[in-house]
């Protein structure tokens, strides 16, 4: 019985994430919360470890502090099986420079693949939200003889124009060509109202991306970017095969979450997958035990909810609440609330997403908004509910009306 491939796993956590500013001024965009208390690069570590890989590192670069601490505090694998994950900074191993694009961190980075001499490489991207058992890529990656596999997720052909696209030869199993945001793509064969739009994840036989990526390297016309570059390399060459999302069967999933992807970078869709958590039978269920998101525990109480010191009583409705939080006498719907987090009496959230240690004072309002790390809202404050006024106070107000606030700031009224 021959041996199983040794895999490596790569995980892409470089990038700056401009528009997902104000949320990105301090940190990483995979370091940004989610859902009370994940990190987005949680969901990336969690599938690579679910799906049995034990070697794992995370290329990092911009504003990476708490990124890496969270990696280093969260995920500690036994070393007794030579099992890690590790943060891997920017090197500058090729010269005085920091990564050109996502190619470029793997070709810089290149002596972690040398030292593990592993058969293949699965590369993925840090800051998406999803679940996928990437053994069941691997065993497709394999059988089809392709040097490289796309992971595709299929979308309505009207978001085409969204995504970078992939025109299958169904019967092929190949890639025909790779469309950077198409205005004009066509359907799929098995689902003409469909497009099958990239994921960010890959899986390549380790010879063909060193050959790639160092081939790359040498072209000063290149991006250095492995949707716009290298997948286009290995399609010239007919190497590059497709998996379809659709064929991956995650354990514990139900009709409703299976396939769940979402690119959270933007505020709308950052905003937008945090309400897919809330419904009671939610379109993304973060309470799957068969296929866990794992991250730091955080040593806090139980989040508890009381009358406030005139005997007002709150309640709380679709909403999940995180560990450490205390909400007095305030009304709390279609909202997620981060560790450490204090309401008073006659306060007002709804459609609301805040992260840990965020104060909301007594009668104030949150609507509609994002509340960053340590915001605080004094007495009577809203945030969300006057758009001008927002815009005048210089929050960030997208132009669906979410309102974002920054980390520490106060907010009067």
């Amino acid at each position: 019985m021959p041996a199983a491939p040794k895999v490596f796993g790569i995980i892409l956590a470089g990038g700056e994430g401009k528009r997902l500013m104000p949320l990105t001024a301090d940190r990483a965009k995979p370091a940004v919360p989610f859902g009370g208390q994940y990190r987005l690069i949680d969901f990336a570590i969690s599938n690579l470890i679910n799906s049995g890989l034990r070697q794992i590192v995370v290329l990092t670069q911009y504003k990476s502090h708490s990124l890496d601490r969270h990696i280093s505090q969260t995920w500690r694998m036994s070393p007794l099986l030579d099992s890690y994950v590790a943060s891997v900074p920017a090197q500058q191993r090729l010269g005085k420079r920091w990564f050109s694009g996502s190619a470029d961190a793997i070709l810089q980075s290149l002596n972690l693949i040398n030292d593990e001499q592993p058969d293949i490489v699965v590369v993925v991207g840090a800051d998406h939200v999803y679940r996928m058992d990437f053994r069941q890529m691997l065993d497709a990656h394999i059988a089809s003889g392709a040097r490289a596999t796309v992971a595709g997720i299929r979308q309505p052909l009207a978001l085409a124009n969204q995504f970078g696209v992939i025109d299958v030869d169904a019967e092929g199993g190949r890639i025909r060509e790779f469309l950077e945001k198409p205005q004009n793509a066509g359907g799929l064969p098995d689902a003409p109202d469909e497009v099958l739009a990239s994921m960010g994840n890959y899986i390549f036989d380790t010879d063909a991306l060193i050959e790639a990526v160092e081939a790359d390297g040498e072209l000063p016309t290149s991006n250095h970017d492995m949707g716009g570059d290298i997948v286009p390399y290995f399609v010239g060459r007919g190497e590059a095969g497709f998996y379809d999302m659709k064929r991956n069967d995650v354990p514990g999933s139900t009709p409703r979450d299976r396939s769940y992807w979402r690119d959270v970078g933007t505020i709308d869709s950052f905003f937008d997958a945090h309400m897919d958590l809330i419904s009671t039978l939610p379109i993304f269920n973060l309470y799957n035990t068969a296929w866990p998101i794992h991250s730091q525990t955080v040593n806090s109480p139980p989040a508890k909810f009381v009358r406030d010191s005139v005997g007002r009583i709150g309640n709380a409705i679709d909403s999940i609440v995180s560990l450490g939080s205390v909400l007095s006498g305030t009304h709390l719907e279609r909202s997620v609330v981060g560790p450490w987090t204090l309401a008073g009496g006659g306060a007002t959230i709804t459609d609301a997403v805040l992260f840990e240690h965020v104060r909301v004072g007594q009668g104030a309002r949150v609507h509609r908004a994002i509340l960053d790390k340590n915001v605080v809202l004094a007495d009577g404050a809203t945030v969300g509910v006057d758009r001008e006024k927002d815009l005048a106070r210089g929050f960030t107000v997208t132009d669906s009306g979410i309102t974002v606030v920054g980390k520490g700031v106060r907010v009067t009224p």
